[in-house]
């Protein structure tokens, strides 16, 4: 068994900040809605507002910042992002107990939320690629993603149990120090931080706005991983309100059971995304992103046939566990390829396209599926998804390039196989 490599000192910052503000997220997870209901008596449709209305506008505000991160020291704007969801989750519980608290602020609060994360994400990408070297990005990933499982596994079941204990705010107050703790991690890693010069003047040009957007369409590979991402992402997305209702509404799903049938599968993501470094390794970066993200596919229909009972709770978790080992397996792949493949000054843009394209996507499927779910059935709603699903496989890209194949693979690089 080969020794786990060393990615040094900086990435370790790196990598405990990203674990403390991911855990922190967990424990904090659903906190907005929970919060809408318990204390503001919110209506459905305004927890479904809440629910879209913030990210929409997160991502209407993030379009333009993609050009100006692009252009900054990204550790800078990853350490204001921080202070911005600290502050501004902050703003919660002090509200709540002057007994100020309302569904504007909730509204104010996720859309400041959807904005530093898409701006976060963007920098840190661009701060990973000149941090590790190439043969270590996956390696990365496959860490950071291991990561986000687990704290979806432990997070939700201890911030549910906090909330039972000390009240709806609780939550919010802990998540909102995680990323404060995250930024003095990110604080701490020291040595340069190099950004691209702007050529032709200072202001951001129209153009430079959909810079990202037209990367990720003019290239054959990330175009076709885009478009299969946005559809399998958006279907699967789709799926957990629908879920939500037909388990605890139709078949009559204590809350426990509903949490453990999508806290116990989160064990398939530390399993995957232990896999990914090995398996690519073994059988190259094409080859898994077409096996993988074809398996990925072909297990949401297993959720129609959802029943009453435990045999219904085996259910969901065999197929929540099989969608999110291949999920998790996926995943740092695709963002290795991403990053090998997006020159060095437009990391940042093609980044906050790719978020901001992926949240439309959730938003406008969720949206469908929810109109066809009180048309006719949760259930006919999620079967409609696992079927429209089967076709993303016919979008993933056919033939590797001879110059996308993953600089760690031992035909290119000699690299010695290791676990991630």
């Amino acid at each position: 068994m080969s020794a786990r490599r060393s990615l040094g000192r900086r990435f370790g910052w790196l990598w405990a900040s990203y674990a403390v503000s991911a855990y922190g997220s967990g424990l904090g997870f659903g906190a907005l809605p929970l919060i809408a209901v318990l204390v503001l008596q919110a209506s459905p449709a305004q927890v479904s507002v809440l629910a879209a209305l913030g990210p929409a506008v997160g991502a209407l505000i993030a379009l333009p910042i993609g050009p100006w991160v692009e252009f900054h020291r990204k550790r800078r704007v990853m350490i204001a992002m921080d202070l911005a969801r600290f502050a501004v989750l902050l703003t919660i519980p002090v509200a709540y107990a002057l007994g100020r608290l309302s569904f504007g602020q909730l509204l104010v609060v996720s859309a400041v939320l959807a904005t530093a994360k898409i701006t976060f994400n963007a920098a840190s990408g661009a701060f990973l690629k000149a941090l590790v070297r190439p043969d270590d990005l996956l390696v990365a990933n496959a860490r950071f993603e291991s990561t986000t499982w687990s704290s979806i596994a432990l997070g939700p079941p201890l911030g549910g149990a906090a909330v039972g204990l000390f009240g709806p705010v609780v939550t919010v107050g802990a998540d909102a120090f995680s990323y404060l703790l995250s930024a003095l991690g990110i604080t701490a890693i020291r040595g340069n931080d190099d950004h691209p010069r702007r050529t032709g003047g200072g202001r951001i040009r129209a153009g430079e706005l959909l810079d990202g957007w037209r990367h990720l369409l003019t290239h054959p590979g990330l175009r076709a991983l885009y478009v299969n991402q946005l559809l399998v992402s958006g279907l699967i997305m789709a799926t957990e309100p629908l879920l939500a209702v037909l388990l605890l509404g139709e078949l009559g799903f204590p809350p426990w059971q509903y949490g453990l049938a999508f806290a116990v599968p989160c064990v398939g993501g530390l399993i995957g995304s232990r896999l990914a470094r090995r398996v690519v390794a073994r059988h190259g970066q094409h080859r898994i992103i077409r096996a993988v993200g074809t398996l990925r596919a072909i297990w949401l229909i297993g959720l129609a046939f959802v029943q009453p009972g435990m045999v219904g709770l085996a259910t969901v978790i065999a197929v929540e566990f099989a969608i999110i080992i291949s999920m998790s397996l996926y995943n740092p792949v695709l963002a290795t390829y991403r990053l090998q493949q997006t020159p060095k000054d437009r990391i940042v843009r093609t980044l906050s396209a790719w978020s901001i394209g992926s949240s439309a996507a959730i938003a406008t499927l969720s949206a469908l599926g929810g109109l066809l779910a009180q048309a006719t059935s949760p259930r006919t709603a999620i079967t409609v998804a696992g079927l429209a699903i089967f076709a993303s496989p016919l979008l993933l890209p056919r033939r590797p390039d001879a110059n996308n194949r993953y600089p760690g693979h031992p035909a290119v690089s000699g690299a010695p196989r290791v676990a991630a």
